[in-house]
């Protein structure tokens, strides 16, 4: 599964099953196993953060996604992540744009 098809089928799911997917598409995707726990979890609230976008299969503007990604670089520092982890959050947000 990728995350078009979890926000396709986002509206018919349970939250749990919401969650429980979206989880899995973290742990399991091959896009995010170059991202340690630290950067998971990082990835994890941002989710939580849009989640209800996501519910509704509408996915996260351009102007949000350019908004955490500014915030995370220049944060990146207090927040202990690498320029390279900052890019690769990036295109995993990039993924969840509609």
């Amino acid at each position: 599964m990728d995350v078009q098809d979890l926000l396709k089928n986002a509206m018919q799911m349970t939250d749990y099953e919401f969650e429980k997917k979206l989880n899995k598409l973290v742990r399991d995707n091959y896009k995010y196993r170059n991202l340690d726990s630290k950067n998971r979890e990082l990835v994890m609230d941002l989710f939580k953060k849009y989640k209800k976008n996501f519910r509704r299969g509408i996915g996260m503007s351009y102007t949000q996604e350019m908004n955490e990604y500014n915030k995370l670089k220049r944060d990146r520092t207090k927040l202990g992540i690498t320029l390279e982890d900052v890019k690769d959050i990036r295109e995993i947000l990039d993924g969840f744009r509609k």
